[in-house]
């Protein structure tokens, strides 16, 4: 099985059409501020039009109250939300509720105790997402999007109804070692296709997401 991919943090429609003419799944647009990638809800509705029908439009929001939920529904009618926060399960239930779209939770991985809540929130989440949890002085204190990688073989043995999405680090040159020690049938990247931070660069764009085909070539023969 071709495993889906999705590229998070767009930022410009150049960007939005490599995704999509490269075949990605799902689009990402960032709604936290601090973040290098951050839309305002008027800026992102213009690159959520150009996906939609297309690819699925992904909004990611991090602890986000609910005026700015209501904000994003109305103007970017995301398919799903990303809750990239320290969103509780109850506050999973509540955004589900109030937008009655699916939602997937981030949860950030170093090792094997970070996998506990996962019992938890895959009651109430329609997908997971495992990121790294970067390491004391590492990355640039954001909760995504710090081009950091964790032990993918963590990930191997999870047994999940639902779909999980392997996040963190990724690029052209380690996707495919990726998949093949997470098992992972979604694939998220931001800063491992980006020229700087915030800005993707099409042809990396291509380029990952024809890794992934390759290695997904590869296993299948």
């Amino acid at each position: 099985m071709l495993p889906a991919v999705k590229i998070c943090g767009l930022t410009t429609r150049d960007a939005v059409e490599a995704a999509v003419a490269a075949g990605a799944a799902y689009v990402g647009f960032v709604f936290y501020p601090p973040s290098p990638r951050a839309l305002t809800p008027d800026e992102a509705e213009p690159l959520a039009d150009a996906a939609r029908g297309w690819t699925k439009v992904v909004a990611l929001v991090v602890d986000a109250d609910d005026a700015l939920i209501q904000e994003i529904e109305t103007l970017v009618l995301p398919d799903l939300y990303q809750l990239h926060g320290s969103e509780s399960p109850d506050r999973v239930r509540e955004i589900a509720k109030l937008t009655e779209k699916p939602v997937m939770k981030a949860l950030k991985i170093g090792g094997p105790q970070d996998l506990e809540p996962v019992e938890f929130y895959s009651e109430v989440a329609d997908m997971l997402l495992f990121d790294a949890r970067p390491a004391p002085g590492e990355g640039r204190g954001l909760p995504g999007g710090n081009g950091v990688a964790f032990d993918w073989s963590l990930l191997a043995d999870l047994d999940l109804e639902r779909p999980f999405v392997l996040s963190g680090g990724l690029d052209a040159a380690n996707v495919g070692e990726a998949l093949a020690e997470s098992g992972a049938l979604i694939i998220d990247v931001s800063s491992g296709v980006e020229s700087a931070p915030g800005l993707k660069d099409p042809d990396k764009i291509h380029r990952f997401v024809d890794a992934v085909r390759s290695a997904a070539a590869h296993t299948a023969a």
